[in-house]
């Protein structure tokens, strides 16, 4: 790989001259223009009533994918754009824009599905029949099916309207809450203030003293901005709920898990298992706190390296670890990390002005891949360099499928994202060089574990707790604080010292409006991955085509069906889970033998 790296991204090859872009205005003129034509043609058609009527759908459906694969195009632009300079007002218009454009959109599909409602069942499934269409089936039977379920086309087109300035708007009215965070930070004599994004890295400094200082600045943060987000957050469960009353929806968890295409069995089998095996996790952490010498851990302890180990990477040094690991699973996957690092596909300049996070964004049309993140050298950041290089990867091999087929969900793309994490993770502990390096990289590996089995099970307990008191009316910011503290003391089994009561306010995902319940997909996605690395263990080599072809069918079947056909395992039955735990286990019980040292008497 060429070196040095440049650790900022190259966004010109996609739409030159970034919000102001010509190009890109040229662009979503012509969009605009298609979707008004194709709406327009659109209503001129009937649904077919005998499948020979269905062949002038064919370039129909193509124009569809076309104008989808371009708007996901633009919206990825877009939000490259406000997430690297939360101050670019011109990209903030250019959000709004797209999201309108989005709404149109939407109301389009809702009119084909309506199509697809009308056409009898037996012309419908001899129409999926024909190869033209063969390919698109699954979703195309999947937005049918979807359209049962919902309000008349009118009212549907009327909500996605109403949506952008309130349900969505609400959303974006949280990124700009979070662009006016600052947290001041002594820094060589000088006071500086830190966005979110620098102040959450320097959250996890392997100095306490540091991490406690900054954890209550970040609170005392949040705090002062508690009631817009409490109100924000109200605004947008308010949204759904109403919504979800004019469909007859009565459970807040029908919507996600449809989306991720999966059933509630699976969900609720996968967090029985981890619950039953929590007493393990908590020894780890009872351990680590023998190991940082206080009693019990604080809320940011949880996530504190420990051990003398320099946990320090270079940017440049990180790719090459990353590069050279994939490499050993699979050469393609390597090859697609190095395009990223080379092409400058990846924005992880550690700078003032960037959103806080990290994420991965896929451009269709162009088939590449955008990268975003705060790097400050940190174990973390590594995982989580791999971790969105997982999910462009994920993309990567479903490029060349129709864009109805590259339509999967959060939880199979977190799979990809964690599979590639772990590659990383695994291949550090076992070529550790020395003991004190080999401890503090399966600590870093087991906070995973932490992370998804505890944190994400806060998050997925609080956000129940709120749809349910947000039914009968609004909540506040007190009583959010308190939802999310005894969430937190649940998830943890009340093991740690302190929580983080506006969690709820610091954490993006609870205001994202594309997605709902933005939390246990994450688990699903981490124990799956765990489950489906155990069996490339076995297998070896051979593996990574079995791996390329589960990716590519993420899109067209439900994560059952999926786990069924490549791993022969049945989801809905606790077997899978278990072993997926088990890896996270012994991960723990080889931490203790290696602390053996440090338990108290």
């Amino acid at each position: 790989m060429n070196h040095p790296l440049n650790p900022t991204w190259n966004l010109e090859p996609i739409f030159a001259g970034g919000s102001t872009s010509e190009q890109l205005q040229v662009f979503l003129g012509k969009l605009t223009q298609d979707i008004d034509r194709l709406t327009s043609e659109l209503k001129q058609l009937s649904a077919p009533q005998q499948v020979e009527e269905t062949q002038p759908f064919d370039t129909l459906l193509e124009q569809l994918q076309d104008t989808r694969i371009r708007l996901r195009e633009a919206g990825s632009f877009a939000s490259c754009l406000t997430a690297q300079d939360q101050g670019d007002k011109q990209a903030t218009r250019l959000s709004a824009a797209l999201s309108d454009l989005s709404a149109n959109l939407q109301a389009l599909f809702v009119q084909f599905q309506s199509v697809l409602l009308d056409t009898p069942d037996e012309v419908f499934a001899d129409w999926m029949k024909r190869p033209e269409v063969a390919p698109i089936a699954f979703y195309l039977n999947e937005i049918r099916s979807v359209a049962g379920e919902k309000m008349s086309p009118e009212l549907e087109s009327l909500a996605l309207g109403l949506a952008v300035d309130g349900y969505h708007g609400w959303s974006d009215f949280y990124d700009t809450i979070v662009s006016h965070v600052r947290i001041p930070f002594e820094q060589n004599g000088e006071t500086v203030m830190l966005s979110a994004g620098q102040a959450a890295n320097k959250m996890s400094d392997p100095d306490r003293n540091l991490r406690e200082e900054m954890f209550q600045k970040w609170e005392d943060a949040w705090t002062g901005v508690e009631d817009f987000c409490a109100d924000t957050l109200n605004h947008i469960g308010g949204f759904r709920l109403k919504l979800y009353d004019r469909r007859g929806w009565d459970n807040v968890l029908k919507e996600p898990l449809a989306i991720n295409r999966m059933s509630e069995q699976t969900l609720n089998t996968m967090w029985d298992v981890i619950v039953k095996n929590k007493p393990v996790f908590v020894s780890y952490l009872e351990r680590k706190a023998e190991v940082l010498g206080v009693e019990r851990l604080s809320w940011n302890d949880v996530d504190a390296p420990i051990g003398n180990v320099d946990s320090k990477v270079s940017y440049d040094d990180a790719a090459d670890l990353i590069v050279e690991q994939f490499r050993k699973f699979n050469p393609e996957m390597a090859d697609f990390a190095t395009q990223a690092f080379e092409k400058r596909w990846i924005e992880a300049e550690d700078r003032a002005g960037k959103r806080p996070g990290g994420f991965c964004t896929s451009l269709p049309l162009s088939k590449e891949t955008r990268i975003f993140m705060t790097y400050s050298g940190t174990a973390s950041n590594v995982s989580t360099l791999a971790h969105e290089l997982g999910h462009g990867y994920h993309q990567h091999v479903m490029n060349d499928l129709p864009a109805f087929s590259q339509q999967y969900a959060m939880n199979v793309a977190e799979t990809a994202s964690t599979f590639a994490e772990m590659i990383v993770a695994d291949s550090l502990v076992k070529e550790a060089k020395t003991e004190e390096e080999k401890l503090s990289l399966l600590e870093d590996k087991i906070q995973r574990s932490i992370a998804f089995f505890m944190n994400i099970h806060a998050r997925f307990l609080f956000e129940t707790r709120f749809y349910e008191q947000r039914r009968s009316g609004m909540v506040g910011s007190e009583e959010l604080s308190r939802l999310m503290e005894e969430a937190q003391r649940e998830a943890f089994c009340d093991t740690l010292a302190s929580y983080h009561p506006h969690f709820w306010a610091s954490k993006l995902h609870f205001y994202k409006t594309g997605v709902p319940f933005y939390n246990f997909p994450y688990t699903f996605g981490y124990l799956f991955s765990t489950g489906i690395y155990a069996m490339a263990q076995r297998e070896g080599a051979g593996f990574a085509a079995k791996y390329d072809a589960l990716l590519q069918d993420t899109g067209r079947m439900t994560v059952e069906e999926l786990a069924q056909k490549h791993l022969g395992v049945d989801l809905t039955q606790p077997e899978f889970w278990q072993g997926a735990v088990d890896v996270g286990i012994a991960d723990v019980k080889l931490f203790l033998e290696m602390t053996a040292s440090y338990a108290r008497s």
